[in-house]
């Protein structure tokens, strides 16, 4: 047996070694853990996990001066058992290895030693195992190369909604052949089937949550728009989704101006994750979650944020791909992976997908003791889809109820030092480099109300009164942190301290050396930007619930630049003409039309303008210093006439001021036209006016595209705590 080998070969070695708890350790490895490192090799996977963990185990006592003696011993024992010749010390060093002179050369010399053999002991014991495998034949049997399995076929999918007041009947979506059918009631054979190129328009009811309203060609020169109540929003959203990927299907667009995004965070709790991630990677569970008849409908991009992950990293990568080969029958590629210890974050996206990724960065922050330790922290990932910029950010913050100021720090530290995103936007707010922006993980910010009152809310499913209490919230309001980010109701139940391998109680209680300790429930894991929000309720490996979010992104193309001055090259405006403090605490500035540059795109063409976006700065003229940045959209700012704009200024993740003003884009005659947007078709609206039967429809409403951040405007001055806020007004 090669384990009793190698431990025999041990046992010959040891007489010749000081004996020290080091070689107890490497023992226990040899007799118990080798055989798993073994395993692992003969599948694939040379990390050596057991022999690491090991190595790090026997080592820890390296801080006492003659500790660094005996495990330079016992590390030069481990390396001749695999390669018994080999000894990197000569033999007059040896004779001074137990003495303890206090000669710091000497000591040099051996961390030295220590640090070659530690790094070069793992590369010996795999080039041994390797050899081992090989030599008994022990490799697993070849797999044959197949293709990858054709994705799943959407079936038929069928729902019960009501048509005017009180007329049953069934909507059924076949998303291969392209139809909608519609079939009354207690009627055999549809009354209508609706092809996917004859939709013209579909609205979404905000009052009423279960509403929608189809328009649709029936003749030339007729449109018609009826309207259908399912059996809840979600079915609602079900059937939105499924047209929704209809349309996608069958549309003729080289490349796709709609992508699905899944987002998922989840503290693991340094235990090994179930068998099965399905109710996690298919948004099933607690909360608002999907119907389960688009729960299997794969995403364009997996966003994987997880915490006090104890797995390898290669491991944990080919899990998921894996788990979603399995759900998807997709194998999906790996844009990213980046850690801090054991804070991951891991972007999969789609193969047809791969190519349209570009720009990729990853950045990582340690916020542990002093900010060098990366216990807590955060890990980042941005690139381009196409000509659209995505960032995401995956944080562990402070631990604690009693630490809220601390993990408000955390958090303005990893937006300051977090490097994404196109380094020419460096001097601008994390917030505002990017199109979309996710952040997510475990915030850890806890409910602020009694641990018994708190249960008995959970009790009664009452989560209203706990949110009102809950930290993160009340700092938001505050202007703390997270200005101006979105996040999805809350419907599910705080997501820490579990039992572990339970849902049914929370341990709020934690016994430590230095005594117990209350962890009152709360929702630690946020995710920040919304749409399908729930946590589920089915992996109980950790004490933490995995929490999980999808979203519907609108994407830009790619457009060839043509050749310019110098494109890096920031324009800057002359000096202020006016300056005023009609209000104490806050500094009124104004520009004149002419003090402005005037900016000539790369690209004219409406619809490329109508994607960008103008950032802004506000700088000292000596000293460069910013006091804010903003970021205006472009497409709200074309049309005949100056277009008034009013938005706020953020610095370092604080809110500075507002900024109010006048622009007029000029698009040449010539460059005017655009293509519709599959995702334009889509509409919402506020009123439930009901239309008459069968009417020629409506004028389409104007299109509401996704924003990555809300469009709202400053309140009014009064409501400002900010002593250093300041009002900016450009005057044409």
């Amino acid at each position: 047996h090669i384990s009793q080998q190698l431990h025999q070969r041990l046992q010959e070695q040891v007489h010749s070694s000081p004996a020290s708890d080091f070689m107890g350790f490497m023992a226990e490895y040899l007799n118990h853990h080798l055989q798993l490192d073994l395993e692992a090799l003969r599948h694939g996977h040379p990390q050596l996990r057991h022999l690491s963990t090991a190595l790090v185990t026997a080592c820890r006592a390296l801080h006492r001066r003659v500790e660094i003696d005996f495990t330079l011993a016992g590390l030069e024992t481990l390396a001749r058992v695999f390669d018994p010749p080999a000894s990197p010390r000569s033999p007059a060093r040896e004779q001074g290895l137990l003495t303890s002179d206090p000669d710091l050369e000497l000591l040099l010399n051996k961390i030295s030693t220590v640090n070659h053999l530690l790094s070069s002991l793992e590369k010996k014991v795999l080039k041994s195992l390797q050899e081992t495998v090989s030599r008994h034949n022990l490799a697993l049997p070849s797999v044959v190369a197949v293709p990858p399995p054709a994705a799943k076929p959407l079936a038929v999918q069928s729902f019960e909604v009501k048509m005017g007041k009180s007329q049953r009947a069934a909507l059924t979506v076949d998303v291969e052949s392209g139809t909608v059918a519609i079939t009354k009631a207690g009627s055999g054979s549809p009354e209508e089937t609706i092809p996917q190129d004859k939709i013209l328009q579909l609205i979404k009811y905000q009052s009423v949550q279960s509403k929608v309203r189809l328009v649709y060609d029936r003749e030339p020169q007729r449109s018609l728009s009826r309207d259908f109540v399912f059996l809840s929003a979600r079915k609602r959203e079900a059937f939105c989704q499924l047209l929704q990927l209809m349309k996608i299907q069958h549309s003729n667009l080289d490349e796709p101006d709609l992508i699905s995004v899944y987002v998922g965070t989840w503290n693991m709790g340094s235990t090994p994750p179930p068998r099965s991630l399905a109710s996690w990677l298919t948004s099933r569970g607690l909360g608002r979650t999907q119907d389960e008849t688009t729960a299997c409908v794969p995403h364009d991009i997996y966003v994987i944020g997880t915490q006090e992950n104890s797995l390898g990293d290669r491991e944990w990568v080919e899990f998921l791909r894996a788990s979603l080969k399995t759900l998807m029958t997709i194998d999906y590629r790996v844009v990213a992976l980046q850690c801090l210890w054991s804070i991951k974050i891991v972007v999969l996206v789609k193969p047809e997908h791969e190519r349209r990724i570009s720009h990729v960065h990853t950045s990582s922050v340690k916020t542990g003791i002093a900010n060098t330790l990366g216990n807590k922290g955060a890990v980042g990932v941005s690139f381009l889809f196409n000509g659209t910029s995505f960032g995401f950010v995956n944080c562990h913050l402070a631990s604690g109820s009693e630490k809220t100021h601390r993990r408000n720090q955390n958090y303005s530290d990893i937006l300051r030092s977090l490097v994404l995103g196109d380094k020419r936007l460096s001097a601008f707010d994390l917030t505002l480099r990017f199109t979309h922006l996710f952040w997510f993980g475990d915030l850890n910010y806890r409910l602020d109300m009694d641990v018994q009152d708190i249960l008995a809310h959970i009790t009664k499913k009452e989560f209203e009164a706990l949110l009102a209490v809950d930290q993160l919230n009340l700092e938001r309001e505050k202007n703390k942190v997270f200005l101006r980010f979105s996040e999805g109701d809350i419907s599910f139940p705080p997501t820490y301290r579990y039992e572990r391998g339970s849902r049914d109680s929370y341990m709020w209680q934690k016994f430590k050396p230095t005594g117990m300790r209350i962890n009152v429930p709360s929702w630690c894991d946020r995710i920040l930007w919304k749409y399908s929000y729930g946590c589920t309720d089915d992996i109980v490996t950790s004490d933490h619930s995995p929490v999980f979010a999808t979203f519907e992104v609108g994407v830009t193309s790619h457009w060839s630049c043509v050749p310019c001055s110098s494109p890096a090259e920031a324009q800057r405006s002359g000096e202020n003409t006016s300056q005023s403090c009609d209000i104490p605490g806050f500094l009124k500035l104004g520009w004149s039309a002419k003090h402005l540059p005037v900016l000539n795109p790369i690209l004219p063409d409406l619809e490329y303008l109508g994607d960008q976006h103008l950032l802004l700065s506000i700088k000292g003229v000596e000293s460069c210093e910013s006091y804010g940045e903003c970021c205006i959209a472009m497409r709200s700012m074309i049309g005949s006439m100056a277009q008034q704009f009013e938005t706020f200024l953020f610095h370092r993740g604080e809110e500075t001021g507002s900024m109010r003003g006048w622009m007029k884009v000029r698009v040449p005659k010539d460059r005017h036209s655009t293509r519709e947007r599959l995702y334009e078709w889509i509409s919402f609206e506020e009123e439930d006016a009901e239309p008459v039967a069968d009417a020629p429809a409506c004028p389409k409403p104007p299109v509401q595209r996704l924003r990555s951040r809300p469009r709202s405007l400053p309140e009014s001055a009064a409501g400002y705590t900010n002593p250093a806020y300041f009002i900016f007004e450009g005057v044409p």
